[in-house]
Formats: structure tokens, sequence, C-alpha cells
């Protein structure tokens, strides 16, 4: 299942990824942002589950900001995690 996520307070405009049957998280793309990091961060986190990524990414602020691009990765999945729930 794919879900886009419109992210807020942060560089990146959206976060599209994959949720599949299991709630491992496939196919990162950040729209925006800084290019190179964030690409990293699609590479690591690949195939993870939905709930290791919440527990690693939320919370992780960038400067002075009250978010980040990781926390609204962390956010956009424990959205579609729940819409996945509801659909069922």
């Amino acid at each position: 299942m794919e879900f886009l996520y419109r992210t807020a307070g942060c560089c990146a405009r959206e976060i599209a990824f994959g949720l599949d049957e299991n709630n491992n998280v496939t196919n990162i793309r950040f729209h925006g942002g800084c290019n190179g990091n964030l690409k990293m961060i699609a590479k690591l986190l690949e195939g993870q589950s939905a709930d290791f990524i919440i527990s690693k990414c939320s919370g992780n602020l960038c400067g002075a900001k009250n978010t980040s691009c990781a926390d609204q990765l962390a956010e956009g999945v424990k959205a579609a995690v729940a819409k996945k729930a509801e659909a069922k």
C-alpha cells in the first residue's frame, strides 16, 4: 500500500513510501529537503518495520525546529499504520 505524507515544519514538502502486509516500510522518497542526507536515511530504513522507524526517528529535531525530516517520516508512518488498520 502506498502513502503520501505532507510534512509540516521541515524542509521536505512530502514523503512517499510503501507499507507492506507486515508493516515494513519500503520505497521511501523525500520530496525536498537535504537530498544526500535524505537519500541515506531512505537507504538505511528500507525494509525496516514501522515500529522500528517510529522508535528511532520520533523526536529527532533539526536545529531550532520542533521537528525534522526524520521525525516527519515517523509521523507519516504512524498515520499510515493507523489508516491501514482502519481499512481492515
